[in-house]
Formats: structure tokens, C-alpha cells, sequence
């Protein structure tokens, strides 16, 4: 494998990784906005941004964390005859299929892009008694898209170098040197 594909793919992987393992404490913030709501509406008066902070913490948290799922291969599968094939048949077809995760991939790039630059242009906020801006979510989704992107092209590069016959194993590559 040529060595820019070798750092794509050490870059990408590690870069997708840090970010993943952070974005995995999401849940916690989500948790902890929610825990307040609940006692504010009981022993306080009910805070307004509650709700909508906790829908963003989870958007961040799946959409941020979703370039991870696909380093660890932990997105949903039709597993009908998949876990019997050969490394190789599955490099095949996951090398194969990779195009349509990459072409979906690029619509929801290009829409959330749209939908981002409407919500600078126009100030577009939500419709609630809070109205916080659109465009922070807006921007950390498409920044999850993008990275969605450049992880199923690592995976993609990883599944060539199987079908050449190179074993590949997260962000190492046998016979190759990661620095």
C-alpha cells in the first residue's frame, strides 16, 4: 500500500478514535441537563433550555460518535450470511457497499451544509420559549457527516488491503511501519 493511503488511514483512524472516545461522555452532559430538568420541575421553577440543551448533547453525541461506530465496526448489519463468509468475500462486498454509506454520506453533507448556511443567513432559531440558534448544531452535525465520510474511506482503503492480501488490524497495518 503507498504510504500517503498508510497515513490516510493512521490520521483518519486516530483522529476519528480521539474524537469518538470523547464524544462517548455525551451521554453523561445529556444525562446531567435531564437530571437537573427533572428536579428543577420539581423543587424549582422548570427550566426552559433543559429539553433542547439535552436534544443537542444527543445529536452531538450520535452524530459525533457515528465515525467511531464505523472504526469499530459496530453499525448495524444484515448479518443473513455475512458472519459465514470468508475476510476476503467480506472485504469484497463491504468494498463494494462502501459507496452507497459514502454517497448517503455526501447527501446529508450537502444538506446539512444548505441548512446551515440558511441558519446563518436568516438567525433561524428553534420555536420555543428558549429560541437558541440552529446553526451550532446544525454545524457540529456536518462536522460528523465529514468525518463519517473520511472514516469510510479509511474503511474502504483497509478493505483493498485485505483483498491484496495485507492484514490490517484498527489503525495498524502488518508489514508496514505506523510512526
Amino acid at each position: 500500500m503507498p504510504g500517503f493511503i498508510i497515513s490516510y488511514i493512521k490520521y483518519v483512524d486516530k483522529f476519528n478514535y480521539f474524537i469518538g472516545r470523547i464524544a462517548m461522555y455525551g451521554i453523561f452532559i445529556m444525562v446531567g441537563v435531564l437530571l437537573w430538568s427533572s428536579i428543577s420541575k420539581t423543587f424549582f421553577m422548570p427550566s426552559l433550555w433543559t429539553l433542547e440543551s439535552a436534544q443537542f448533547a444527543m445529536v452531538s453525541y450520535y452524530i459525533l460518535g457515528g465515525a467511531y461506530a464505523i472504526q469499530l465496526k459496530a453499525n448495524v448489519r444484515m448479518d443473513l450470511f455475512y458472519s459465514e463468509w470468508s475476510i476476503k468475500r467480506r472485504a469484497w462486498v463491504d468494498a463494494f457497499t462502501v459507496f452507497f454509506l459514502i454517497f448517503f454520506l455526501f447527501v446529508l453533507l450537502y444538506g446539512g451544509l444548505e441548512s446551515m448556511l440558511y441558519s446563518l443567513e436568516y438567525g433561524q432559531r428553534t420555536r420555543t420559549a428558549w429560541r437558541p440558534l440552529l446553526w451550532p448544531i446544525k454545524a457540529v452535525m456536518c462536522i460528523g457527516f465529514f468525518m463519517m465520510i473520511l472514516q469510510a474511506i479509511s474503511e474502504f482503503f483497509k478493505d483493498i488491503a485485505i483483498i491484496k492480501g495485507v492484514e490490517v488490524t484498527g489503525i495498524e497495518i502488518k508489514g508496514a511501519q505506523l510512526k
